[in-house]
């Protein structure tokens, strides 16, 4: 990370922020987000379980993750249940300026490191299965590809990973 960059808990005031990193999503190639999600909706779930993060750079946020909590993505049988507890990632953005530099993968690997320390043995997560940068951005740490759902008029490949 750079000198002025910084990963906290979004906090009330970080909301107007996030919902325009949002929108700056949506409509992006593989990007399954609909006008209402995610929205103010989804942000007070996230801001309630303290479970949104974002990257700050010179007082900005240019990222955010969040620990999601989705009792669907839990039932799904696809789960080693030798890995449980685990957590699931879900809505990582990064505004689309600062793409391609890593960022992502910082944030991932915070929110990896966040389900850690909250005593989770694994981290899943789905993702469009046409959405081949993202899809390159998971092999870089390991995940194995452990299933398909459709879920959310969408398909999915079902990602997990021990954490070490």
């Amino acid at each position: 990370m750079k000198l002025d960059q910084k990963i906290i808990l979004a906090t009330e005031q970080d909301r107007e922020e996030i919902l325009k990193l949002y929108q700056e999503q949506k409509g992006r190639e593989f990007c399954p987000w609909t006008e209402e999600y995610p929205g103010n909706e989804t942000i007070d779930f996230d801001l309630s379980r303290d479970a949104l993060y974002v990257m700050k750079q010179e007082g900005k946020i240019v990222a955010a993750i969040s620990l999601e909590e989705d009792q669907e993505v839990e039932k799904l049988s696809c789960w080693d249940p030798e890995l449980a507890p685990g957590g699931e990632l879900a809505r990582l953005a990064v505004t689309p300026a600062m793409q391609n530099q890593g960022i992502g993968r910082i944030m991932l690997r915070f929110g990896m490191d966040e389900w850690k320390r909250r005593g989770c043995r694994s981290i899943h997560f789905l993702v469009n299965r046409y959405n081949e940068k993202a899809i390159r951005s998971y092999a870089v740490f390991g995940f194995r590809v452990v299933g398909q759902c459709s879920m959310y008029e969408q398909e999915f490949l079902c990602y997990e990973m021990e954490l070490d």
